[in-house]
C-alpha cells in the first residue's frame, strides 16, 4: 500500500496547475488569433489576452513566493486576472464578435481556475 505524502501531493498539484494555467493561456492566444480584425474586436481581444496571459504568469509567480503574505497577494492577482479574462470573454460573446459556443469551454476553464484558486487562497 502506497503511503500518503501531502508534500508530494501538493507538489504534484502545483505542477499540474502550472501546466493547466499555461494551457489556458495558449488556448486564449488561439482565441485572440481567431478574432476579426475590426477595431472593437482587437481592442477587447487585447484586454482579454492581457488578463488571460497574466493568469498563467501570476500563478507561476505565486508558486515562487517568499512568504505566505506574498503568496496570498500573488494568488489574489491571479484570481482577479482570471476573472477579468472571463469578463472579456463575456463581452466578446455578448457583442457577437465571437460565438458563445466557441468560448464556452474556455469560459468554463476560467471559472474553474477562479474557484480552485479562491479556495486555495481561503485556506492560506
Amino acid at each position: 500500500m502506497e503511503e500518503f505524502s501531502p508534500v508530494s501531493d501538493k507538489a504534484a498539484f502545483i505542477e499540474e496547475f502550472k501546466r493547466r494555467t499555461k494551457h489556458y493561456v495558449l488556448r486564449s492566444v488561439r482565441v485572440f488569433q481567431a478574432l476579426p480584425k475590426t477595431n472593437e474586436a482587437q481592442i477587447i481581444g487585447k484586454q482579454f489576452l492581457r488578463s488571460a496571459s497574466s493568469t498563467g504568469a501570476n500563478y507561476r509567480a505565486a508558486c515562487r513566493a517568499r512568504s505566505k503574505a506574498e503568496f496570498y497577494a500573488k494568488l489574489s492577482i491571479t484570481i482577479e486576472e482570471a476573472d477579468e479574462s472571463l469578463f472579456w470573454m463575456e463581452i466578446l460573446a455578448e457583442t457577437e464578435i465571437i460565438p458563445f459556443a466557441k468560448l464556452e469551454s474556455l469560459m468554463l476553464e476560467a471559472t474553474e481556475i477562479v474557484k480552485i484558486l479562491s479556495k486555495a487562497r481561503k485556506n492560506t
